[in-house]
């Protein structure tokens, strides 16, 4: 395996946007301090950001602030009347991957759907054809007014995406809808609307993670230390490339990656019928939840109290979801194992026993890597017998790199 691009890579860099063009349009909103921060994400994630700022929004932030955080020149108005003015928007339309707008304020939205070209920024939106992405921010009254909304329809019709906004607190100190959303669910829109047409376009991937959690009384439960973001890494990776992602995931705190329908279980029970019922359909099935093997035989209906001593509690398996799998599996079935000893021993068996035809094994002893780490040292073995090792390197590259094993064994699309 060539493993430059994913060794050279800084932890932050998403492969998707890595060296992509992205034109970020500011309008003059309170809301545009978040865009700063949406810049900075983004130029941090590996992609070339060239911000483009109306002369409203000069009044809340300045061209240097994003000047600074994109290391790129910022566009103001003043410069479409520069001496490169009579082709600056053609230029800075036609070479960019996407076109964002946020804050994008009311005034902004109704001129792009009327075709207002007398800003740099409506004039640069007319002449792109990229995908745009549109992301209000106004006070409450103004988002739920009639001509906003219809307007936000027609350009939905036209194929722009929106994002947002959320019900929060206005800078007026109303209450209601129109505060933009988070920078953060706006990049998982840029990846999931960049990822259209990737290599995993119309196929059906369904990932698992977390562990389960298995009740020994109203109040406790047998658990292990998985932190779920493996497997959220992997439902992520396989949104960048153009899937359909169900993501089942035991309790967890992380946040969905945008556009995976997201299915919350507790239980190995629970896991083994939602899994059953998702892969049905499927072209992808990747467990990589950590499923406790067993659970009590019986659980108390009543909190176990200390006085009454060490009870006793007879174990019993849980469900095996991969052998119940194999009776209708989808076309390409990926397993974990996390192993304290004999790591490719115990992957191999488990890669045969369980019908895999791919198996991701690490060893769960080592203290940079593994459950509740950023980072993960594995090993991915095949069905055939083909062995590949990976450095230690960021769970989302090590996602990466299992999707594009993954591409490798599907068998072509059927037209």
């Amino acid at each position: 395996m060539r493993m430059g691009p994913y060794a050279l890579m800084n932890e932050g860099e998403i492969s998707l946007l890595s060296g992509r063009r992205i034109l970020l349009g500011v309008t003059g909103s309170i809301a545009a301090f978040k865009a700063a921060d949406l810049a900075s994400k983004l130029t941090q994630a590996g992609a070339e950001v060239d911000c483009i700022l109306t002369a409203s929004a000069e009044r809340f932030v300045t061209g240097l602030t994003f000047q600074s955080l994109t290391g790129r020149r910022a566009y103001v108005e003043q410069d479409l009347w520069a001496d490169e003015g009579h082709i600056l928007h053609v230029g800075l339309a036609q070479t960019a991957a996407l076109l964002v707008i946020a804050p994008a304020t009311a005034d902004t939205i109704a001129k792009l759907v009327h075709g207002r070209a007398n800003t740099l920024l409506t004039l640069t939106a007319l002449a792109a054809t990229c995908p745009v992405i549109v992301a209000p921010a106004m006070d409450a009254g103004m988002f739920e007014h009639p001509a906003t909304q219809a307007n936000l329809e027609v350009l939905r019709g036209r194929g722009v995406t929106i994002v947002g906004p959320v019900e929060g607190r206005m800078a007026s100190g109303l209450i209601g809808w129109g505060r933009m959303s988070e920078p953060t669910e706006i990049v998982g829109t840029i990846r999931l609307v960049l990822g259209r047409g990737g290599p995993l376009t119309g196929r059906k991937v369904v990932v698992t993670a977390g562990g389960t959690q298995e009740p020994l009384d109203p109040v406790r439960f047998l658990a292990n230390r998985s932190s779920g973001k493996q497997g959220f890494a992997l439902a992520q990776a396989a949104l960048d490339r153009g899937a359909e992602v169900t993501l089942i995931s035991a309790p967890s705190h992380l946040v969905t990656p945008t556009g995976a329908v997201r299915r919350d279980v507790a239980t190995a029970k629970e896991m083994s019928e939602v899994v059953l019922q998702a892969v049905q359909g499927a072209d992808v099935l990747v467990m990589a939840a950590a499923v406790a093997d067993f659970r009590p035989r019986a659980v108390s209906e009543h909190k176990l109290k200390r006085a009454g001593g060490v009870p006793e509690m007879p174990l019993e398996p849980t469900e095996d979801i991969l052998g119940e799998v194999a009776k209708r599996r989808p076309p390409v079935v990926v397993g974990f194992a996390a192993e304290s000893e004999d790591l490719i021993r115990n992957a191999t068996d488990k890669l045969k026993h369980k019908q895999l035809d791919l198996i991701v094994a690490n060893d769960i002893s080592a203290k940079d890597a593994g459950f509740a780490a950023n980072t993960n040292r594995v090993t991915l073995l095949k069905a055939g017998g083909d062995r590949e090792e990976l450095p230690l390197m960021a769970k989302s590259k090590v996602a990466e790199v299992v999707m594009e094993r993954i591409e490798q064994l599907l068998p072509d699309m059927i037209n």
